[in-house]
């Protein structure tokens, strides 16, 4: 905060607002948000700076405001407290709006839709401007009738719509176009897809899913246009995917309000999925000196370091050094799923191991290391009902110590 906007805005007296969006996404487990704290002691230090946060009102955000300094200074708005007149209003105009560019790239539409459907999409919204963002996504489908796809939507009244239960009558009217008539082999496929895109450590692109999954590579983006209207999707195929809204993935995994089983998603299975992925990748790419660096030079002597990352180090085998061990610890791997892994993960650790070093010392990423070893030592403690490789048992008593200097060392002792 002092270095990075309190110093150089007091330098340059810049005026300007400063964004702070959805701060209830925070991985912050302080009963009190670190961020709001931080901008209560210090943001009187910076008059001509302006700060907009949104976020859920949470107890920790709510706390986080009631520091004396922050009170005075700060102006709260609360959505839920604007009239639903005014919000449905809103929405309402939103619609149409969308609706009128549709009608400039579509002929035929006319008076479409008409004020019926459009007071009947108003209700489902709820004064949720989600859904009607994800309606108009789904409808905007360049590939199908907007007509049809409106159809199909307000014709899911008759699977059980409700108020309360918006979004997640709107999440599996979506699943239910998508999945259609696929036999049990493709909803597979396109769960794990799912399951991949919801739950990776970061947002992967097609083709790195394509990789970790070891599917065919003409696969994985159709199955992902199928269901577009919940994605954010790129025409390249190497950049990252991510849920339109946090909303879906919350949906998407909680078998209490994704009732079809076809659509569920089991976060320990396709973590142990991701995991599976990620150690058979290593274990059949990762090698000795990958970006053929000089001998006995530090990282930091490599002029074109970088660049050698990027022609020898591809985003899913780096995705795979990085998270394996993120997934480790939120797989299902319980004594009758363990023997599934536990080769996979011998080899890694037997034959792979110092390459992975080798490449988080490239990366800058040695921090990894530790959480790695932390995650398989915890991971042995929970599953001691069951024999495990020697090998195992001396990484359950691994001290990883990373000296963090020009070298990059890593010194590992094992007793």
């Amino acid at each position: 905060m002092n270095k990075m906007i309190i110093q150089p805005f007091n330098r340059t007296k810049i005026s300007t607002v400063i964004v702070i969006d959805a701060l209830d996404e925070c991985e912050d487990e302080n009963p009190a948000s670190a961020i709001l704290f931080i901008l209560g002691r210090l943001v009187s230090e910076i008059p001509k700076v302006k700060f907009f946060l949104t976020g859920r009102p949470e107890t920790r955000i709510s706390k986080g405001f009631r520091p004396l300094l922050l009170e005075k200074m700060a102006d709260m708005f609360v959505l839920h407290k604007v009239e639903p007149v005014q919000v449905d209003s809103d929405i309402q105009l939103f619609f149409r709006n969308s609706f009128l560019e549709l009608a400039h790239h579509w002929d035929g539409l006319g008076n479409w839709p008409d004020e019926e459907q459009l007071a009947d999409l108003c209700r489902r919204a709820a004064g949720l401007f989600v859904y009607a963002a994800a309606t108009v996504k789904f409808i905007y489908d360049n590939n199908r009738d907007p007509r049809s796809q409106l159809d199909i939507l307000l014709e899911s009244r008759k699977i059980g719509f409700c108020e309360g239960e918006t979004l997640d009558t709107l999440y599996i009217t979506i699943l239910k176009a998508a999945f259609g008539n696929r036999g049990p082999g493709d909803d597979t496929k396109l769960r794990s897809i799912l399951g991949a895109v919801v739950l990776a450590a970061n947002p992967l692109s097609p083709s790195t899913i394509t990789t970790l999954l070891g599917f065919n590579a003409r696969d994985v983006p159709p199955l992902l246009s199928s269901v577009n209207s919940l994605f954010i999707l790129h025409e390249d195929p190497s950049c990252p995917v991510r849920p339109f809204h946090k909303s879906f993935p919350d949906f998407v995994t909680d078998p209490d309000r994704c009732t079809n089983e076809r659509f569920l998603i089991s976060p320990p299975h396709h973590h142990l999925q991701l995991l599976d992925g990620c150690l058979s990748l290593m274990n059949r790419t990762l090698a000795k000196n990958m970006c053929k660096l000089p001998d006995a030079v530090a990282n930091s002597d490599v002029g074109d370091l970088k660049k050698r990352m990027e022609k020898y180090i591809d985003p899913a085998l780096r995705y795979a050094c990085l998270s394996w061990h993120a997934h480790l610890v939120d797989a299902d791997t319980t004594p009758a799923q363990a023997p599934t892994i536990t080769p996979t993960l011998h080899q890694f650790l037997e034959k792979k191991f110092l390459f992975w070093l080798e490449v988080l010392s490239v990366l800058g990423a040695l921090r990894h290391a530790v959480d790695g070893l932390e995650a398989i030592v915890g991971w042995l403690e929970v599953r001691r009902v069951f024999d495990v490789p020697p090998i195992f048992t001396q990484m359950g008593s691994v001290r990883a110590t990373l000296t963090l200097d020009s070298q990059c060392l890593i010194q590992v002792s094992a007793s």
